[in-house]
């Protein structure tokens, strides 16, 4: 029913709306996907200030009207992240760790294990500059694919289910494969298999490192799964 709700949120994304105001896309863990208007929010006397720009998690009171999207009316900052704004390779990953929950997560449907990864990757980026690697940033994006449902296969081949022989990645066969079942796929080393399991069991903070031919292909099969099978195509993680 139409009316005002409380809810803890990303900010996304934020898009010059009109004259002072700005569109909001939203990421929260009680409703999923919301799209907002702060209004007069670029005035210099806002009453919100600067707590709706991307990477601020804030508590947030918005009015639900009959339109697409909601009215914010008070925002109180949860968690700012001012440390990764002002490190280039932070403030990528964050951009890079917020559009894959803008893309993979388009419904207004909660997923709070993804939203809780996500504001657990905000803050690791914001605590700490060794954080924002390229292993790291394949970590997170690894565990979102988790979160939304999609995860390949990593333990045995995915046509056949033998467990030996796995050197090669097929995201339409739905994962690593092995020498009898590698048509349509494409060569997975030991590294890169054994990156993709590794991050996934280690938590967040404790992702694994690998050569960088591994994270490559680590990439492309992240990437394959998520454009034959949600139909999502995002950045390379570089």
């Amino acid at each position: 029913m139409p009316g005002p709700f409380k809810t803890e949120a990303i900010v996304l994304r934020s898009i010059r709306f009109g004259e002072a105001d700005r569109v909001l896309h939203l990421y929260t863990a009680e409703r999923g996907r919301i799209g907002a208007i702060a209004k007069g929010v670029r005035r210099p006397r806002s009453r919100f200030g600067g707590r709706l720009e991307p990477f601020f998690r804030t508590q947030l009171v918005l009015h639900e009207g009959r339109g697409e999207l909601s009215t914010v009316t008070a925002a109180e900052t949860v968690h700012a992240h001012p440390a990764l704004r002002e490190r280039r390779g932070a403030l990528e990953r964050a951009t890079q760790a917020c559009d894959a929950v803008l893309r993979l997560f388009d419904a207004a449907e909660p997923n709070r294990p993804a939203y809780h990864l996500l504001c657990r990757e905000l803050a690791l980026l914001d605590a700490d500059a060794a954080t924002a690697t390229r292993a790291h940033g394949l970590a997170f994006r690894l565990k979102l694919v988790l979160a939304a449902g999609f995860l390949p296969e990593l333990a045995s081949c995915a046509a056949c289910g033998d467990r030996e022989h796995l050197s090669g990645f097929s995201a339409s066969a739905g994962g690593v494969v092995c020498d009898g079942c590698e048509a349509n796929a494409f060569a997975l080393t030991p590294d890169a298999h054994g990156f993709l399991v590794a991050a996934l069991a280690c938590p967040l903070a404790e992702a694994p490192e690998a050569p960088d031919s591994a994270l490559r292909q680590a990439d492309r099969a992240i990437a394959e799964t998520l454009e034959h099978h949600a139909h999502v195509r995002l950045r390379r993680v570089a």
